[in-house]
């Protein structure tokens, strides 16, 4: 059976987020990324403490981390590569790792200053994110405009049908979590995040990733991978640079890349993270989905089954 390879980002990371898996590989890729970080990532990760963790600039590497060693012990089972491969928001980096687009210690660096760089753009409070239920990709729209005051409204993950996240200032996010049920919304919930990611608050730092990406050698990905500004390819290292650029500061279509996948009769998806958060995004987006998360080792096994039926 055919499949898709699907890679989380932030949000998914916990202390001990790879504790189900008895594997030296676990041990030697995180080793591996607190040698190319030069801090102590392993310990981070398997003992936190957890408000560690959470900073944007440690969570990016962690997670990155995570995913590839999840990634590499799938490798170990000899199965047939995925028909494709794609990460919401921070987990695209390890879709290219994994396409071998991208080195492994190069993208450890870049979601780092990534991180660094998203931080550093938005004083803290003065940005925000919500996620707001029940309303569809129009009435979203309408939303944001409704806003009154000063500063950005923008959709930023449309994660499934009727489940879009907003970022933007701070005042504004606020009105959101005050008005939105006003305007149709079954209910509106802040998103811990100390950043509003994917706006256009972001491109600032955009603009500063992309000088770095400049002198980071990017191969043709091996596995077609599936970006978030379009849910479409890119063949060379130029489209995929400006892609990681203009993916910080613009919205992820994770349900167009969920439907596109369908489209190209893909039956199968497996989230390669910490979690299940994209196996319940994708259940909604492709009623009767098959998907698996890889987090544990049985249900691991049960994906790496449903493959070889």
């Amino acid at each position: 059976m055919t499949y898709a390879m699907l890679f989380p980002g932030q949000g998914s990371q916990s202390v001990g987020m790879l504790g189900a898996h008895d594997s030296p590989v676990v041990a030697q890729t995180l080793e591996e990324a607190s040698d190319v970080l030069g801090w102590d990532l392993r310990t981070l990760v398997e003992q936190g403490p957890a408000d560690e963790l959470n900073r944007t600039e440690r969570t990016q590497p962690a997670l990155l981390a995570a995913d590839i060693a999840l990634w590499r012990i799938w490798n170990t089972r000899g199965l047939p590569p995925p028909a494709a491969v794609a990460g919401h928001s921070l987990g695209e980096y390890a879709a290219l790792v994994a396409a071998g687009s991208l080195r492994f210690d190069d993208a450890l660096k870049l979601v780092e200053l990534r991180g660094q760089l998203m931080q550093a753009a938005v004083p803290q409070g003065a940005g925000g994110m919500a996620a707001v239920i029940g309303l569809d990709d129009a009435q979203i729209d309408a939303l944001c405009r409704a806003y009154p005051g000063e500063g950005p409204l923008e959709p930023a993950n449309y994660n499934s049908p009727g489940q879009v996240v907003l970022a933007g200032a701070g005042a504004a996010v606020e009105w959101v979590l005050e008005h939105a049920k006003a305007h149709g919304a079954r209910m509106a919930v802040r998103v811990p995040m100390s950043v509003p990611s994917h706006c256009s608050m972001m491109q600032g730092a955009a603009e500063q990733l992309y000088d770095r990406l400049q002198a980071v050698d990017v191969a043709v990905p091996t596995i077609p991978v599936l970006h978030n500004l379009d849910a479409a390819e890119r063949g060379d290292a130029g489209t995929i640079r400006t892609a990681l650029r203009d993916q910080l500061y613009r919205p992820v279509r994770w349900t167009q890349t969920i439907v596109e996948l369908d489209r190209r009769g893909v039956p199968l998806f497996l989230e390669c993270g910490p979690g299940k958060v994209l196996v319940g995004l994708n259940k909604r987006i492709v009623k009767g989905a098959q998907s698996y998360a890889l987090e544990q080792a049985d249900t691991m096994e049960q994906a790496a089954q449903a493959i070889l039926a």
